[in-house]
């Protein structure tokens, strides 16, 4: 079963209708699991929306489980990779696999989509850990620790960058999709001491940096689905586990925009 979330009321407005998940977690012998749900999306939804780790191990094969679930849909797919997604550095054959499939994955790019009468932008990225701020990790000492920090600058600013391109493409609804979390908001319920591990303020300041109207991510398991950054941005955790259910759903008015 999915619940519908409007990211603000406004009756009469033109919506966008977006189903979102992460931390699927397939492997071969899940063949199918996702399938039947996936196939009503067409009803439902207008875009899918894939937040990271998307298998166990990172391996080829897996992402074949994940891409034949997709298949041919009826709806576009873009994507994120997860810190799974990397672990058996495999991370470039699984990218190519999925988009076999159509599966639209970013790394520090943009896509534009012509969905329900409007341009749909996703800015996506998969981010890094590194804290909120307050408690944060700085670049400094051990080069080690330098280059982990750098790590999570350079997630942020390709998100940035690749946000500036739809506010450029003049995109009627605008979408930051990354794995890792950028507020600590939807990290409730995970013990504190791991919240370095689970996402970064750069992402949230990337995203109000240059405007979005809803920001998905994974990674928390434990964590809590709403949130907002500083600026406004609502903000949803779509893990699975969170959300406890095949995607969630959520309609973004379009207010005030051109539709093309």
């Amino acid at each position: 079963m999915t619940r519908t979330t409007r990211t603000s009321p406004g009756d009469g407005d033109h919506v966008v209708r977006v189903a979102a998940v992460g931390d699927i977690h397939l492997s071969p012998g899940c063949e199918g699991l996702l399938r039947p749900a996936f196939a009503t999306l067409p009803d439902c939804a207008d875009v899918l929306l894939l937040a990271g780790d998307l298998t166990r191990h990172g391996t080829v094969d897996e992402a074949r489980v994940v891409a034949e679930e997709v298949r041919d849909i009826g709806v576009p797919v873009v994507a994120v990779l997860g810190n799974h997604d990397y672990h058996s550095d495999e991370e470039g054959a699984v990218s190519r696999t999925l988009r076999s499939t159509g599966v639209s994955v970013l790394e520090g790019e943009s896509a534009i989509l012509p969905v329900a009468g409007h341009r749909v932008g996703v800015a996506g990225v998969k981010g890094f850990c590194g804290g909120f701020a307050g408690r944060s990790a700085g670049a400094f000492g051990e080069p080690e620790m330098r280059a982990w920090v750098r790590l999570a600058h350079i997630g942020a600013e390709r998100l940035a960058s690749a946000l500036e391109e739809l506010a450029a493409g003049r995109c009627d609804v605008r979408i930051a999709l990354t794995h890792f979390a950028p507020v600590p908001d939807t990290l409730a319920g995970e013990p504190v001491e791991i919240y370095p591990f689970l996402g970064s303020y750069l992402l949230a300041e990337a995203i109000d940096s240059v405007g979005a109207d809803l920001a998905v991510h994974g990674h928390a398991h434990l964590g809590t689905e709403h949130g907002m950054t500083a600026g406004g941005v609502r903000v949803r955790n779509v893990a699975q586990p969170v959300i406890d259910r095949a995607f969630a759903l959520y309609e973004l008015p379009v207010r005030g925009r051109e539709a093309a």
